[in-house]
Protein backbone atom coordinates (compact mmCIF):
# COMPACT_ATOMS: atom_id res chain seq x y z
CA UNK A 1 0.00 0.00 0.00
CA UNK A 2 1.18 3.57 -0.60
CA UNK A 3 2.91 5.62 2.43
CA UNK A 4 1.12 9.00 2.99
CA UNK A 5 4.14 11.41 3.72
CA UNK A 6 1.97 14.52 4.32
CA UNK A 7 2.36 17.00 7.52
CA UNK A 8 -1.34 16.70 9.24
CA UNK A 9 -2.18 19.92 11.26
CA UNK A 10 -2.38 18.97 14.84
CA UNK A 11 -5.48 20.59 16.25
CA UNK A 12 -6.33 17.97 19.28
CA UNK A 13 -9.60 18.35 20.97
CA UNK A 14 -9.63 17.50 24.88
CA UNK A 15 -10.49 13.82 23.98
CA UNK A 16 -7.26 13.46 22.28
CA UNK A 17 -5.18 15.71 24.26
CA UNK A 18 -5.94 13.53 27.67
CA UNK A 19 -5.14 10.75 25.23
CA UNK A 20 -1.60 12.06 25.24
CA UNK A 21 -1.85 12.40 28.90
CA UNK A 22 -3.30 8.45 29.34
CA UNK A 23 -0.24 7.85 27.38
CA UNK A 24 2.32 8.42 29.71
CA UNK A 25 1.38 7.17 32.17
CA UNK A 26 -1.52 3.93 31.49
CA UNK A 27 0.60 1.06 29.50
CA UNK A 28 -0.80 0.97 26.01
CA UNK A 29 -2.98 4.43 26.83
CA UNK A 30 -6.02 2.45 27.79
CA UNK A 31 -6.86 -0.82 28.53
CA UNK A 32 -8.72 -2.30 25.55
CA UNK A 33 -6.58 -2.41 22.04
CA UNK A 34 -9.97 -2.20 20.48
CA UNK A 35 -10.63 1.02 22.03
CA UNK A 36 -7.54 2.44 20.57
CA UNK A 37 -8.17 5.88 18.90
CA UNK A 38 -5.24 5.06 16.25
CA UNK A 39 -7.22 2.10 14.56
CA UNK A 40 -9.93 4.25 13.95
CA UNK A 41 -8.84 8.04 12.73
CA UNK A 42 -5.51 9.56 14.63
CA UNK A 43 -5.51 12.91 16.23
CA UNK A 44 -9.09 13.17 15.66
CA UNK A 45 -11.04 10.51 17.14
CA UNK A 46 -13.33 11.49 19.95
CA UNK A 47 -11.61 9.03 22.47
CA UNK A 48 -13.44 9.50 25.64
CA UNK A 49 -17.08 10.00 26.37
CA UNK A 50 -19.01 11.82 29.03
CA UNK A 51 -22.13 10.38 28.89
CA UNK A 52 -24.26 8.00 26.78
CA UNK A 53 -27.86 6.73 26.17
CA UNK A 54 -29.28 4.60 23.18
CA UNK A 55 -27.35 4.12 20.67
CA UNK A 56 -25.62 7.62 21.10
CA UNK A 57 -22.52 8.71 22.63
CA UNK A 58 -21.70 12.68 24.13
CA UNK A 59 -17.89 13.24 24.12
CA UNK A 60 -15.73 15.66 26.34
CA UNK A 61 -17.13 18.53 24.20
CA UNK A 62 -20.88 17.75 24.42
CA UNK A 63 -20.82 16.63 20.74
CA UNK A 64 -23.45 13.83 20.03
CA UNK A 65 -22.49 11.11 17.97
CA UNK A 66 -24.93 7.95 16.66
CA UNK A 67 -21.96 5.15 16.75
CA UNK A 68 -22.69 2.97 13.95
CA UNK A 69 -19.08 1.15 15.00
CA UNK A 70 -18.43 -0.56 18.04
CA UNK A 71 -21.25 -0.36 20.40
CA UNK A 72 -19.10 -1.01 23.26
CA UNK A 73 -17.29 -3.33 21.51
CA UNK A 74 -20.27 -5.54 21.19
CA UNK A 75 -21.76 -5.32 24.97
CA UNK A 76 -24.48 -3.42 24.93
CA UNK A 77 -27.06 -5.07 22.29
CA UNK A 78 -30.03 -3.51 24.51
CA UNK A 79 -28.09 0.23 24.01
CA UNK A 80 -26.59 2.16 26.35
CA UNK A 81 -27.66 2.78 29.59
CA UNK A 82 -30.53 0.68 29.41
CA UNK A 83 -32.83 2.30 32.52
CA UNK A 84 -34.18 -1.53 33.30
CA UNK A 85 -30.72 -3.06 33.73
CA UNK A 86 -29.80 0.24 35.52
CA UNK A 87 -32.10 0.52 38.22
CA UNK A 88 -32.22 -3.41 38.23
CA UNK A 89 -28.05 -2.50 39.75
CA UNK A 90 -28.97 0.67 41.31
CA UNK A 91 -31.35 -1.20 43.54
CA UNK A 92 -28.59 -4.17 44.44
CA UNK A 93 -25.95 -1.09 45.06
CA UNK A 94 -28.36 -0.03 47.65
CA UNK A 95 -28.62 -3.20 48.86
CA UNK A 96 -24.53 -4.02 48.91
CA UNK A 97 -22.27 -5.24 46.56
CA UNK A 98 -19.83 -7.36 48.27
CA UNK A 99 -19.81 -8.94 51.30
CA UNK A 100 -18.57 -11.65 53.31
CA UNK A 101 -21.30 -13.81 52.59
CA UNK A 102 -22.53 -14.74 48.16
CA UNK A 103 -24.85 -12.95 46.34
CA UNK A 104 -28.54 -15.51 45.35
CA UNK A 105 -28.70 -13.58 42.36
CA UNK A 106 -25.40 -15.91 40.79
CA UNK A 107 -27.93 -19.03 41.81
CA UNK A 108 -30.75 -17.45 39.75
CA UNK A 109 -28.39 -16.55 37.04
CA UNK A 110 -26.50 -20.37 36.63
CA UNK A 111 -30.26 -21.24 36.80
CA UNK A 112 -31.37 -19.67 33.52
CA UNK A 113 -28.22 -20.25 31.73
CA UNK A 114 -28.79 -23.87 32.18
CA UNK A 115 -31.95 -23.86 31.42
CA UNK A 116 -31.27 -22.13 27.67
CA UNK A 117 -28.58 -24.79 27.35
CA UNK A 118 -29.84 -28.45 28.19
CA UNK A 119 -27.21 -30.21 27.16
CA UNK A 120 -24.94 -28.39 29.97
CA UNK A 121 -24.42 -29.20 33.87
CA UNK A 122 -22.84 -26.54 35.54
CA UNK A 123 -21.66 -22.84 35.17
CA UNK A 124 -18.65 -21.13 36.62
CA UNK A 125 -18.54 -17.30 36.48
CA UNK A 126 -15.92 -14.77 35.89
CA UNK A 127 -15.67 -11.03 34.74
CA UNK A 128 -14.20 -10.76 31.69
CA UNK A 129 -13.92 -12.92 27.99
CA UNK A 130 -9.89 -13.29 28.34
CA UNK A 131 -10.32 -14.73 32.20
CA UNK A 132 -13.48 -16.89 31.03
CA UNK A 133 -11.07 -18.59 28.31
CA UNK A 134 -8.89 -19.00 30.67
CA UNK A 135 -10.80 -20.93 33.44
CA UNK A 136 -11.86 -22.78 30.68
CA UNK A 137 -8.87 -24.09 29.31
CA UNK A 138 -7.71 -25.14 32.74
CA UNK A 139 -10.83 -27.12 33.10
CA UNK A 140 -10.76 -29.03 29.81
CA UNK A 141 -7.06 -29.98 30.87
CA UNK A 142 -8.52 -31.20 33.93
CA UNK A 143 -11.14 -33.00 31.94
CA UNK A 144 -8.86 -34.39 28.84
CA UNK A 145 -5.55 -35.12 30.97
CA UNK A 146 -3.99 -33.74 28.27
CA UNK A 147 -2.13 -30.43 27.82
CA UNK A 148 -2.34 -29.74 24.38
CA UNK A 149 -5.00 -27.36 22.90
CA UNK A 150 -6.16 -26.63 19.10
CA UNK A 151 -7.80 -23.72 18.43
CA UNK A 152 -9.12 -21.12 15.58
CA UNK A 153 -10.42 -17.37 16.18
CA UNK A 154 -9.90 -15.09 19.05
CA UNK A 155 -9.37 -16.02 22.48
CA UNK A 156 -8.29 -13.74 24.93
CA UNK A 157 -4.91 -12.26 26.07
CA UNK A 158 -3.51 -15.09 28.24
CA UNK A 159 -0.08 -16.94 27.96
CA UNK A 160 -1.91 -20.29 27.03
CA UNK A 161 -3.54 -18.76 23.83
CA UNK A 162 -0.33 -16.53 22.88
CA UNK A 163 2.14 -19.15 23.93
CA UNK A 164 0.97 -20.48 19.87
CA UNK A 165 3.43 -18.08 18.31
CA UNK A 166 6.45 -19.03 20.35
CA UNK A 167 6.70 -21.77 17.67
CA UNK A 168 6.05 -19.46 14.82
CA UNK A 169 4.99 -16.02 14.81
CA UNK A 170 2.76 -16.39 12.03
CA UNK A 171 0.55 -18.70 14.09
CA UNK A 172 -1.78 -15.72 15.30
CA UNK A 173 -1.50 -13.41 12.14
CA UNK A 174 -5.62 -14.61 11.35
CA UNK A 175 -6.62 -14.99 14.47
CA UNK A 176 -5.71 -12.02 16.68
CA UNK A 177 -2.29 -9.68 15.48
CA UNK A 178 -0.10 -10.42 12.54
CA UNK A 179 3.69 -10.89 13.62
CA UNK A 180 3.11 -10.81 17.24
CA UNK A 181 5.90 -11.88 19.42
CA UNK A 182 5.00 -13.64 22.36
CA UNK A 183 7.43 -11.92 24.82
CA UNK A 184 6.68 -12.27 29.07
CA UNK A 185 4.80 -15.58 27.56
CA UNK A 186 7.48 -18.83 29.18
CA UNK A 187 9.21 -20.74 26.30
CA UNK A 188 7.90 -23.91 28.32
CA UNK A 189 4.77 -23.78 26.68
CA UNK A 190 5.97 -24.17 23.27
CA UNK A 191 4.34 -26.81 21.26
CA UNK A 192 0.81 -26.48 23.88
CA UNK A 193 -1.49 -24.13 21.83
CA UNK A 194 -1.62 -25.04 18.10
CA UNK A 195 -3.87 -22.90 15.56
CA UNK A 196 -6.23 -23.83 12.67
CA UNK A 197 -8.11 -22.45 9.81
CA UNK A 198 -12.00 -22.39 10.12
CA UNK A 199 -13.32 -24.58 7.63
CA UNK A 200 -10.05 -26.32 7.29
CA UNK A 201 -10.78 -30.49 9.24
CA UNK A 202 -8.56 -31.59 7.38
CA UNK A 203 -5.56 -29.28 9.24
CA UNK A 204 -7.43 -30.05 12.75
CA UNK A 205 -7.52 -33.70 11.74
CA UNK A 206 -3.53 -33.60 11.45
CA UNK A 207 -3.06 -31.15 14.18
CA UNK A 208 -5.27 -34.19 16.18
CA UNK A 209 -3.20 -36.99 15.17
CA UNK A 210 0.49 -35.46 15.48
CA UNK A 211 0.13 -33.30 18.84
CA UNK A 212 -1.59 -35.12 21.22
CA UNK A 213 -4.46 -32.81 21.62
CA UNK A 214 -6.58 -33.12 24.71
CA UNK A 215 -8.84 -29.90 23.52
CA UNK A 216 -10.10 -27.76 20.76
CA UNK A 217 -11.54 -24.66 21.30
CA UNK A 218 -13.05 -22.36 18.77
CA UNK A 219 -15.63 -19.60 17.62
CA UNK A 220 -18.68 -21.29 15.87
CA UNK A 221 -18.44 -18.83 13.12
CA UNK A 222 -15.73 -16.34 11.95
CA UNK A 223 -16.31 -14.50 9.09
CA UNK A 224 -18.91 -16.15 7.39
CA UNK A 225 -22.23 -17.51 9.00
CA UNK A 226 -21.68 -21.16 11.06
CA UNK A 227 -20.19 -24.03 8.51
CA UNK A 228 -22.61 -26.81 9.81
CA UNK A 229 -20.68 -29.65 7.72
CA UNK A 230 -17.48 -28.68 9.51
CA UNK A 231 -18.80 -28.05 12.46
CA UNK A 232 -20.14 -31.45 12.63
CA UNK A 233 -17.05 -32.91 11.94
CA UNK A 234 -15.74 -31.26 14.32
CA UNK A 235 -18.18 -32.71 16.82
CA UNK A 236 -17.32 -36.05 15.72
CA UNK A 237 -13.83 -35.85 15.75
CA UNK A 238 -13.75 -34.60 19.13
CA UNK A 239 -15.99 -37.27 19.99
CA UNK A 240 -13.80 -40.43 18.65
CA UNK A 241 -10.77 -38.77 20.14
CA UNK A 242 -11.91 -37.93 23.48
CA UNK A 243 -11.08 -34.00 23.26
CA UNK A 244 -12.73 -31.67 25.04
CA UNK A 245 -14.57 -29.68 22.37
CA UNK A 246 -15.39 -25.74 23.72
CA UNK A 247 -16.81 -23.31 22.10
CA UNK A 248 -16.16 -19.43 22.61
CA UNK A 249 -19.61 -17.64 22.18
CA UNK A 250 -18.46 -14.45 23.87
CA UNK A 251 -18.90 -12.13 20.99
CA UNK A 252 -21.36 -14.49 18.58
CA UNK A 253 -24.04 -15.49 21.76
CA UNK A 254 -27.08 -13.74 21.96
CA UNK A 255 -26.53 -12.31 18.24
CA UNK A 256 -28.80 -14.66 16.27
CA UNK A 257 -31.12 -16.72 19.16
CA UNK A 258 -31.49 -16.52 22.86
CA UNK A 259 -28.55 -18.20 23.90
CA UNK A 260 -25.69 -19.39 22.22
CA UNK A 261 -25.23 -19.55 17.93
CA UNK A 262 -25.11 -23.48 18.35
CA UNK A 263 -28.04 -23.99 19.34
CA UNK A 264 -29.43 -22.93 16.00
CA UNK A 265 -27.20 -25.13 14.47
CA UNK A 266 -27.89 -27.83 16.99
CA UNK A 267 -24.23 -28.73 17.89
CA UNK A 268 -23.50 -28.94 21.28
CA UNK A 269 -20.10 -28.56 22.54
CA UNK A 270 -18.98 -29.70 25.35
CA UNK A 271 -18.06 -26.47 26.99
CA UNK A 272 -19.50 -22.95 26.11
CA UNK A 273 -18.20 -19.61 27.19
CA UNK A 274 -20.81 -16.25 27.07
CA UNK A 275 -19.63 -12.74 27.77
CA UNK A 276 -20.00 -9.16 25.99
CA UNK A 277 -23.87 -8.72 25.72
CA UNK A 278 -24.59 -11.27 28.98
CA UNK A 279 -24.40 -8.18 31.24
CA UNK A 280 -25.37 -4.93 28.46
CA UNK A 281 -21.89 -3.23 29.46
CA UNK A 282 -21.73 -4.50 32.88
CA UNK A 283 -18.70 -7.18 33.66
CA UNK A 284 -20.23 -10.72 33.33
CA UNK A 285 -19.11 -14.18 31.96
CA UNK A 286 -20.07 -18.02 32.00
CA UNK A 287 -18.21 -21.00 31.22
CA UNK A 288 -21.03 -23.69 30.44
CA UNK A 289 -19.93 -27.09 30.93
CA UNK A 290 -21.12 -30.64 30.74
CA UNK A 291 -21.19 -31.88 34.62
CA UNK A 292 -18.29 -34.48 34.63
CA UNK A 293 -16.16 -32.01 32.58
CA UNK A 294 -16.75 -29.03 35.12
CA UNK A 295 -16.08 -31.17 37.96
CA UNK A 296 -13.08 -32.70 37.23
CA UNK A 297 -11.38 -29.25 38.01
CA UNK A 298 -13.07 -29.41 41.89
CA UNK A 299 -8.97 -30.36 42.94
CA UNK A 300 -7.68 -27.30 40.55
CA UNK A 301 -7.55 -23.96 42.04
CA UNK A 302 -9.86 -21.52 40.11
CA UNK A 303 -10.68 -18.32 42.19
CA UNK A 304 -11.24 -14.47 42.90
CA UNK A 305 -12.51 -11.92 45.11
CA UNK A 306 -14.51 -9.62 42.31
CA UNK A 307 -16.07 -12.55 40.68
CA UNK A 308 -18.48 -12.90 43.37
CA UNK A 309 -19.87 -9.28 43.64
CA UNK A 310 -23.60 -8.53 42.73
CA UNK A 311 -23.71 -6.34 39.80
CA UNK A 312 -22.71 -8.31 37.08
CA UNK A 313 -25.13 -11.15 37.85
CA UNK A 314 -28.09 -8.40 38.71
CA UNK A 315 -27.33 -7.10 35.35
CA UNK A 316 -27.40 -10.28 33.56
CA UNK A 317 -30.71 -11.69 34.68
CA UNK A 318 -32.39 -8.51 34.07
CA UNK A 319 -30.52 -8.35 30.46
CA UNK A 320 -31.52 -11.76 29.78
CA UNK A 321 -35.30 -11.23 30.52
CA UNK A 322 -35.16 -7.98 28.39
CA UNK A 323 -33.67 -9.85 25.50
CA UNK A 324 -36.09 -12.73 25.89
CA UNK A 325 -39.13 -10.27 25.95
CA UNK A 326 -37.81 -7.88 23.23
CA UNK A 327 -36.77 -10.81 20.65
CA UNK A 328 -34.11 -8.33 20.49
CA UNK A 329 -31.62 -11.22 18.49
CA UNK A 330 -34.36 -10.52 15.66
CA UNK A 331 -34.35 -6.92 15.73
CA UNK A 332 -30.49 -6.91 15.63
CA UNK A 333 -30.37 -9.45 12.95
CA UNK A 334 -33.29 -7.40 10.82
CA UNK A 335 -30.93 -4.20 10.92
CA UNK A 336 -28.03 -6.20 10.36
CA UNK A 337 -29.28 -7.37 7.15
CA UNK A 338 -30.59 -4.02 5.77
CA UNK A 339 -27.14 -2.78 6.91
CA UNK A 340 -25.97 -5.51 4.35
CA UNK A 341 -27.93 -4.07 1.84
CA UNK A 342 -26.94 -0.30 2.12
CA UNK A 343 -23.06 -1.84 1.82
CA UNK A 344 -24.22 -4.01 -1.50
CA UNK A 345 -25.90 -0.93 -2.99
CA UNK A 346 -23.59 1.54 -2.47
CA UNK A 347 -20.75 -0.50 -3.76
CA UNK A 348 -22.36 -1.29 -6.90
CA UNK A 349 -23.68 1.68 -7.65
CA UNK A 350 -20.24 3.05 -7.65
CA UNK A 351 -18.51 0.40 -9.10
CA UNK A 352 -16.50 -0.33 -6.09
CA UNK A 353 -15.57 -3.99 -4.77
CA UNK A 354 -15.95 -4.61 -1.54
CA UNK A 355 -16.07 -8.22 0.70
CA UNK A 356 -18.65 -8.36 3.44
CA UNK A 357 -18.32 -10.59 6.27
CA UNK A 358 -19.59 -11.61 9.46
CA UNK A 359 -23.02 -12.45 11.66
CA UNK A 360 -25.66 -9.80 10.73
CA UNK A 361 -25.51 -8.22 13.64
CA UNK A 362 -21.74 -7.39 14.21
CA UNK A 363 -20.87 -7.05 10.15
CA UNK A 364 -18.01 -5.74 8.27
CA UNK A 365 -16.68 -4.65 4.80
CA UNK A 366 -13.61 -4.21 3.66
CA UNK A 367 -12.20 -2.65 0.08
CA UNK A 368 -10.51 -4.49 -2.60
CA UNK A 369 -8.14 -1.58 -3.25
CA UNK A 370 -4.35 -1.59 -1.82
CA UNK A 371 -5.77 1.69 -0.48
CA UNK A 372 -8.40 0.11 1.17
CA UNK A 373 -6.85 0.87 5.14
CA UNK A 374 -6.61 4.40 3.45
CA UNK A 375 -10.58 4.36 2.59
CA UNK A 376 -11.47 3.02 5.73
CA UNK A 377 -9.85 5.94 7.69
CA UNK A 378 -11.69 8.42 5.35
CA UNK A 379 -14.85 6.81 5.90
CA UNK A 380 -14.60 7.41 9.72
CA UNK A 381 -13.22 11.45 8.89
CA UNK A 382 -16.14 12.30 7.00
CA UNK A 383 -18.61 10.67 9.06
CA UNK A 384 -17.33 12.26 12.12
CA UNK A 385 -17.90 15.56 10.39
CA UNK A 386 -22.05 14.08 10.55
CA UNK A 387 -21.71 13.03 14.07
CA UNK A 388 -21.45 9.41 13.28
CA UNK A 389 -19.08 6.81 14.69
CA UNK A 390 -18.15 4.71 12.06
CA UNK A 391 -15.82 2.88 9.63
CA UNK A 392 -15.83 -0.52 8.15
CA UNK A 393 -18.01 -2.58 10.68
CA UNK A 394 -20.66 -1.87 13.00
CA UNK A 395 -22.17 -3.92 16.32
CA UNK A 396 -26.27 -3.10 16.26
CA UNK A 397 -28.50 -2.87 19.22
CA UNK A 398 -32.02 -2.46 20.23
CA UNK A 399 -31.62 1.22 20.11
CA UNK A 400 -30.70 1.21 16.27
CA UNK A 401 -33.66 2.07 13.88
CA UNK A 402 -34.08 2.33 10.38
CA UNK A 403 -34.38 5.81 10.55
CA UNK A 404 -30.78 5.65 11.80
CA UNK A 405 -29.89 3.63 8.92
CA UNK A 406 -31.01 5.70 6.25
CA UNK A 407 -28.82 8.74 7.37
CA UNK A 408 -26.25 6.28 7.68
CA UNK A 409 -27.11 5.31 4.04
CA UNK A 410 -26.98 8.86 2.72
CA UNK A 411 -23.52 9.98 4.41
CA UNK A 412 -22.27 6.84 3.00
CA UNK A 413 -23.15 7.63 -0.53
CA UNK A 414 -21.61 10.65 -0.81
CA UNK A 415 -18.35 9.17 0.33
CA UNK A 416 -18.32 6.15 -1.61
CA UNK A 417 -18.76 8.48 -4.31
CA UNK A 418 -15.76 10.24 -3.79
CA UNK A 419 -13.58 6.38 -3.11
CA UNK A 420 -14.93 5.61 -6.53
CA UNK A 421 -13.08 8.51 -7.87
CA UNK A 422 -9.74 7.74 -6.34
CA UNK A 423 -10.71 4.02 -7.69
CA UNK A 424 -10.44 5.68 -11.08
CA UNK A 425 -8.05 8.24 -10.51
CA UNK A 426 -9.88 11.30 -10.62
CA UNK A 427 -8.90 11.68 -7.29
CA UNK A 428 -6.57 11.15 -5.21
CA UNK A 429 -6.83 9.86 -1.96
CA UNK A 430 -3.83 11.81 0.52
CA UNK A 431 -5.57 14.90 -0.67
CA UNK A 432 -8.87 14.35 0.67
CA UNK A 433 -7.40 12.52 3.69
CA UNK A 434 -6.75 15.04 6.48
CA UNK A 435 -5.28 12.81 8.91
CA UNK A 436 -3.00 9.95 9.82
CA UNK A 437 -4.25 6.25 8.19
CA UNK A 438 -5.29 4.40 11.09
CA UNK A 439 -3.46 1.06 12.23
CA UNK A 440 -4.91 -2.48 11.87
CA UNK A 441 -3.26 -4.64 13.82
CA UNK A 442 -6.15 -6.16 15.60
CA UNK A 443 -8.20 -8.92 14.37
CA UNK A 444 -11.60 -10.40 14.95
CA UNK A 445 -14.30 -12.62 13.96
CA UNK A 446 -16.03 -10.52 11.99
Amino acid sequence: MKTYKKKYKSNLDPGQKLWKRANAIILGGNSLLSKNPNLFLPNKWPTYFSKSKGCKVWDLNNKVYTDMSLMGVGTNILGYCNSEVDNAVKKAIKKGNLTTLNCPEEVFLAEKLLSMHPWAGKVKFARTGGEANAVAIRIARSASERENVAFCGYHGWHDWYLAANLKNKKILDEHLIPDLDPIGVPSSLRNTSFGFQYNNINQLRRLVDKENIGVIKMEVSRSTQPNIKFLRKVRELATKKNIVLIFDECTSGFRQCFGGLHKLININPDMAIFGKALGNGYAITAILGKESIMDSAKKSFISSTFWTERIGPVAALKTLEIMEREKSWRRISYLGEKVFLIWKKLSKKHNLKINISGLPSLAKFSFKSKNSLAYKTFITQEMLKHKFLAADGVYLSISHNEKILKKYSEHLDEIFYKISKCEKGNLNISNILNHPISYIPFKRLN
